[in-house]
């Protein structure tokens, strides 16, 4: 006869969870929700569930509020959301001696090439060096690699180190705006509130250095027509930086600051 599995109880979730039940039954008391409208709410999150958009709903709609919570005051660069595109297992990326690093990509890849520059330090101002930094972009046909996409699966993505003084320069391409997905059950809401899938092209960047919180953030280009309507609300000022022609080539730059654990 097996025996039953002891659960040990843990204080944190069961006060998290308490909350949680505490404010649904708030929303649903305050939406004041007819029995055939909680019935229709109930089977949308369980279709939410079963195609596997609760972290693009959660992405869009919730981690944003949650990051502006925690960080807004704090010092060293904002974080921005990891969203749904994040894959592990990708390349280490070398460059030849005197030359940029090269973001992983096809030899005849399409897209307006960019040199995006960056130093990493620590809030004391002190330069992080090999520190790494992962990077992952959309491509010309606004897809990431992995993700409904013919290309490779570490296209435009891939894994770094700092140089001693913090520095870094990658060769990539001009990320462009794209729409979330809308097919599904994210999509419906966007339509019943009457709200636009479009996120401004950006840049994904994850920050690891000994001693310091891993910073997870967002790259955006001045002069993006949906800076300011962001579906996911992903924008912050110190997350911006301007594309400038010189010496005949297109570059970008930004440095960012790493808070101590």
């Amino acid at each position: 006869m097996m025996k039953q599995q002891t659960i040990q109880k843990n204080e944190r979730v069961e006060e998290v969870f308490g909350l949680f039940i505490k404010h649904i039954q708030s929303f649903l008391k305050e939406a004041n929700l007819n029995h055939e409208e909680y019935t229709n709410f109930v089977n949308w999150a369980d279709r939410l569930g079963n195609t596997g958009e609760l972290p693009l709903f959660a992405d869009v709609f919730l981690e944003s509020h949650v990051l502006r919570a925690m960080y807004t005051d704090k010092p060293g660069t904002q974080p921005s959301l990891l969203g749904p595109y994040f894959i592990d297992g990708t390349p280490l990326i070398e460059a030849k001696a005197g030359e940029p690093l090269v973001l992983t990509q096809r030899p005849d890849e399409a897209g307006e090439v960019m040199y995006f520059k960056g130093n990493v330090s620590s809030t004391n101002g002190q330069p992080l060096a090999k520190a790494r930094i992962e990077m992952w972009q959309n491509d010309a046909t606004r897809k990431y690699s992995a993700f409904d996409s013919d290309a490779p699966r570490y296209n435009f993505r891939g894994h770094f180190y700092t140089q001693e003084n913090g520095d870094f320069e990658v060769k990539s391409i001009v990320p462009l705006p794209y729409s979330i997905p809308t097919d599904g059950p994210t999509g419906e809401f966007l339509e019943y509130t009457d709200q636009h899938p479009m996120r401004p092209a950006h840049l994904h960047f994850m920050f690891e250095a000994e001693g310091h919180e891993t910073l997870i953030t967002q790259v955006f280009f001045e002069g993006d027509e949906w800076l300011e309507t962001d579906v996911a609300d992903g924008v912050r000022l110190d997350l911006m930086t301007k594309l400038e022609e010189k010496n005949g080539r297109t570059e970008a730059a930004l440095n960012f600051v790493m808070r101590p654990e």
